[in-house]
């Protein structure tokens, strides 16, 4: 098999195991739940309502602030437009007549106005929160 055949077979063979993996392990959990409700239930013992409860519907996780994470993304994205700016400013030996500082700056713009929109999320969020408490 050719190279230019095999290594997009791997990628995607790697891509689709990362995501079908986690579910099919979750599948598997909740099917071993099910079956040990149905043994203890095959040989009459009760069950407590709280456990059943838990186990049909598994856990749950608290509801994450939606705000302080939009924050953190915008920080993080703002970071990495400034890295890009530095970087095109290194590339060109620190003088700022090349050309659009050897094309850093269009990766820079768009993790920059990302990070704005995301930062401006997290201010409507914030804002929201405040007005629902």
């Amino acid at each position: 098999m050719d190279a230019d055949v095999f290594v997009p077979f791997v990628f995607f063979g790697f891509l689709a195991a990362i995501i079908l993996v986690p579910i099919w392990l979750k599948e598997r959990t909740k099917q071993s739940a099910h079956q040990l409700l149905s043994q203890a239930l095959e040989k009459g013992q009760t069950l407590d309502p709280t456990v059943l409860r838990q186990l049909t519907e598994g856990t749950t996780k608290p509801k994450p602030d939606k705000a302080r994470s939009s924050l953190g993304s915008g920080v993080v994205l703002i970071a990495l437009a400034l890295g890009f700016v530095m970087a095109g400013f290194a590339i060109n030996g620190f003088e700022p007549s090349g050309s659009a500082l050897g094309g850093m700056l269009v990766p820079a713009a768009i993790l920059g106005s990302l990070g704005l929109a995301f930062l401006l999320l997290a201010i409507v969020d914030y804002s929201t929160k405040q007005k629902g408490e």
